[in-house]
């Protein structure tokens, strides 16, 4: 248990097992879930246990029965039912967000939170989009068809991004449910439970269980009543997810770690392309799966650059997550804490040149998991900071002589979520985009819309999330052949 500097002990966050709010069948323990910038205890949830897992992976197998044949119109009734209760309450979403993870509330209103809405709005366009049957062949009907109950394994950094990207989807596609969102951040998801059952959802089509991996993970991937796992989280327990879930061949989707390039071209205007790939970098306090955390810039315009970056990065603030501003937030753990610490002093002993924060906390900061905004130069793409996911306000530069050079630097790592160019020259920005293996290439500053698909080449993961690309995640499509009426239809 975390030491915290609590007066009062809150009451165990209850799990949500076929529309029932429950404690565990058979105790195993409570975790406290610390408020990072505070160091105090945000909840404390009843974590549960492989008994708890039978429990909902039995609510989810009955509860598809009906809900899988249901109309799309019903679901998508459902899930519009599913937004304005979320809309209605969603300031206390930006509350919880802000107190679980110390997303300054900016951050929380204007991003965290609103991907909810925005991804389960988008879903419910693909749905309507999607060709749910079509003829095929010469008498084939092509048909869509939930693949039926899926685990969903949600992280911390992006809490609610994750859950309305995998739960949307889900249950428009006429799948059921069974959620376990991180330990560590689980006010969100205790929400989110509690807008779907206030939205009126089939009981047992969705079920949320709070618990370890270590105590559930195995069971939940494992289990032979789940027919899909989709988990977000870092690559090492992917690896561990994929490895369970191959005993009964159930279709994994994943979304894993990144150390994604951001190419800096020397035609671009500089002072632009420096600031946003510092602040972009930043953001979140750096932990984003996607944030460029390599700037590899043209070696004609490194030094520049690197003042540059220094500048920018002198003027990020940290701040009390709580009060409104452009402030960046604490680091989710004491964990993630010292590792920040250990990999950036890792990349100094290894050479790099610190030109913008360091090691330890920001002056002001002994309470909470502050870390300084650093910025590392002279960076070789071999240093373990180079290589090394680190999730924390961390940006390393490294210089490039060429084109060549630039690409082959942006692809050699393990990881190919994202990548960022810079460049004057839309040729040659699409020809850089296209040799990147990256599942999204930013040009010049441009975002993601939700109706396009998020995911990774390599050990970024497999499968796309988002739009219509998610919601073909949770189907099967089956084809009748010899379908004998014209007038039949399904």
């Amino acid at each position: 248990m975390s030491e915290t500097r609590d007066a009062v002990t809150p009451a165990p966050l209850k799990s949500y097992i076929d529309g029932a709010w429950v404690l565990p069948a058979q105790s195993s323990g409570t975790v406290d879930a610390i408020n990072p910038a505070t160091e105090t205890i945000a909840a404390r949830v009843a974590l549960c246990g492989p008994a708890d897992v039978d429990l909902a992976v039995a609510a989810a197998r009955r509860a598809f029965a009906d809900y899988s044949v249901t109309a799309v119109a019903h679901r998508i009734a459902l899930v519009r039912k599913l937004i304005a209760v979320f809309e209605r309450r969603y300031g206390e979403m930006v509350a919880a967000i802000t107190t679980e993870m110390g997303a300054p509330h900016d951050l929380s209103f204007q991003s965290q939170a609103e991907c909810g809405p925005g991804h389960l709005k988008e879903t419910i366009t693909a749905a309507q989009a999607l060709e749910w049957e079509r003829p095929i062949g010469s008498t084939g009907k092509l048909v869509h068809e939930p693949i039926g109950v899926c685990v969903l394994i949600t992280p911390w950094n992006w809490p609610i991004n994750q859950l309305a990207a995998k739960i949307g989807p889900a249950l428009l596609a006429g799948c059921t449910v069974v959620l376990k969102p991180s330990e560590i951040a689980p006010l969100s998801a205790q929400l989110f439970a509690e807008f779907i059952d206030e939205a009126g959802f089939p009981t047992g089509v969705f079920n949320m269980l709070h618990g370890t991996g270590a105590m559930i993970g195995d069971a939940l991937t494992g289990h032979p009543g789940v027919d899909m796992v989709s988990f977000t989280g870092s690559t090492r327990a992917g690896i561990m997810v994929a490895k369970s879930a191959a005993e009964t061949v159930k279709r994994v989707s994943q979304e894993l770690g990144g150390k994604s390039p951001n190419i800096v071209f020397a035609d671009v205007d500089l002072e632009v392309a420096i600031t946003r790939g510092v602040l972009h970098c930043f953001n979140n306090s750096g932990q984003s799966c996607n944030a460029p955390t390599r700037m590899l810039v043209e070696a004609s315009v490194y030094d520049e650059a690197v003042a540059i970056a220094a500048r920018v990065g002198a003027s990020v603030k940290v701040g009390d997550p709580r009060m409104p501003g452009s402030h960046i937030g604490p680091v989710i753990s004491k964990s993630q804490f010292e590792k920040i610490q250990r990999l950036v002093q890792t990349g100094i002993d290894e050479g790099a040149r610190v030109i913008v924060g360091g090691t330890g906390k920001p002056e002001g900061f002994e309470v909470g998991y502050y870390v300084k905004p650093t910025i590392l130069a002279d960076v070789d793409n071999g240093m373990t900071i180079a290589q090394e996911e680190v999730f924390g306000p961390v940006l390393v530069m490294i210089p490039f002589a060429d084109e060549a050079g630039a690409i082959a630097m942006a692809n050699d790592t393990p990881y190919g979520l994202a990548a960022y160019v810079q460049c004057a020259d839309p040729v040659r920005a699409v020809r850089v985009a296209q040799a990147i293996r990256a599942g999204s290439v930013h040009l010049n500053g441009a975002g993601q819309d939700y109706c396009s698909p998020f995911g990774g080449y390599k050990q970024s993961g497999n499968g796309r999330e988002w739009g219509i690309f998610g919601l073909e995640d949770y189907l099967e499509r089956k084809v009748i052949n010899g379908f004998p009426f014209e007038a039949v239809t399904l």
